[in-house]
């Protein structure tokens, strides 16, 4: 019922979500240069595979990190912090709000010289209603849950929280994008980046510093992300770098990052009462390796010559339904994570480095033709808003 009043012409929401995807047409009248930034339809179909893979990549680092984070394993490594196969995990789970960062960047790159029409945010929507309510009716019907208010809810209203839930925020940060692309247009390079050098010293600099609680939640962060995707586009990087050098600059931001994790780690050791969180420089998307890695890597992908893959765009088209079905909801995670792979039960064992490795690769290639099969058998059963 909720799902069908808000495709409903006659909704409210209908009408809201319509104003806000209208304003690229608005804006356009009032800034003609705006038109000229506009990708055609045929330079969309015909799009390199080096940011398609560099999704690919991006969301299998996010799919280890959930192997980590969402089944138990970080207490089970907090006990033994340089155990040999803790710092494996540490290092193998470390990317998750890298990999956001990433995922937002190559959003921003592409949709601040792009419409966003009332047909595209449906069809976002149309996706994550689908598998909520495929898999949320699945693990009711197979018994694996109760029935009860909260898990009926949640799938019929995914979007609950907006603090530090991607999906939710992601879905408020996209009906912003026409109004950041009018901000933008509205700017030279220089205030640009000027704003851009703000956000990154509030946000970043200071927000990494132990003991200031800064509070930022993921829309905003996605905003001050889609500014510096947003200039890199419309400028470049203010510093000319070759492609060689970015590549160079990515290894050394992982190895810091890295050695930062392993150092943190031992860190806990000697302040065992003080629960030194052992990820702190990646630990959140604003946090200034997760941020740098991120920049640096998103750089030389971005001009990495692969040319064109139909399979690379192909299965880099699915990255966001990976994201939406292994990691669909707290009963998805504990089915997933602890009971079917138990994760836990791998730690110590001879085979847990296979394990991880395995886990995630099938994790990735099960979503991705779970996801296919969305696209071919239901992809276009969207409300025809254009």
């Amino acid at each position: 019922m909720i799902f069908m009043y808000i495709f409903d012409k006659q909704s409210i929401i209908f009408h809201v979500i319509r104003i806000c995807t209208c304003v690229h047409e608005a804006g356009e009248n009032k800034i003609p240069a705006y038109k000229q930034i506009h990708e055609t339809e045929s330079s969309r179909k015909e799009r390199n595979s080096n940011l398609e893979l560099y999704r690919i990549i991006v969301m299998l680092l996010i799919v280890a990190h959930h192997y980590v984070v969402n089944s138990g394993l970080m207490s089970v490594m907090k006990e033994e912090p340089l155990h040999i196969q803790s710092i494996f995990l540490y290092l193998f789970g470390m990317w998750g709000k890298t990999g956001i960062n990433c995922f937002v960047m190559i959003a921003g790159y592409f949709m601040c010289k792009s419409h966003i029409s009332l047909r595209k945010f449906m069809k976002l929507l149309f996706e994550i209603y689908f598998y909520n309510l495929i898999i949320t009716g699945t693990f009711l019907l197979t018994g694996y849950c109760s029935p009860s208010f909260s898990t009926v809810f949640y799938a019929l209203v995914p979007i609950q929280s907006f603090g530090v839930n991607f999906v939710a925020c992601f879905v408020v940060f996209y009906l912003l994008i026409p109004f950041l692309n009018l901000l933008i247009q509205t700017m030279n390079s220089k205030l640009h980046l000027r704003l851009i050098l703000l956000c990154l010293l509030v946000y970043s600099v200071i927000g990494t510093i132990p003991k200031i609680t800064l509070g930022v939640n993921y829309i905003s962060w996605f905003v001050v992300l889609y500014f510096i995707a947003s200039y890199i586009r419309l400028y470049r990087f203010p510093i000319k770098i070759s492609n060689r050098n970015w590549g160079w600059l990515t290894l050394l931001s992982i190895l810091i990052s890295m050695a930062s994790v392993v150092f943190m780690a031992w860190l806990s050791t000697v302040f065992v009462n003080k629960n030194i969180p052992v990820f702190w420089f990646v630990a959140d998307s604003n946090h200034i390796m997760a941020l740098v890695t991120a920049l640096c890597s998103f750089m030389f992908f971005k001009d990495l010559n692969i040319g064109y893959s139909k399979v690379i765009n192909l299965i880099g088209a699915s990255t966001f339904g990976v994201l939406l079905i292994h990691a669909n909801s707290d009963i998805m995670r504990q089915w997933l994570w602890q009971d079917i792979l138990n994760n836990v039960g791998q730690y110590g064992t001879n085979t847990m480095v296979l394990h991880a490795i395995y886990s995630v690769l099938m994790v990735y290639a099960v979503c991705t033709v779970i996801d296919y099969l969305r696209m071919k058998h239901f992809g276009e059963m969207v409300y025809e808003a254009d």
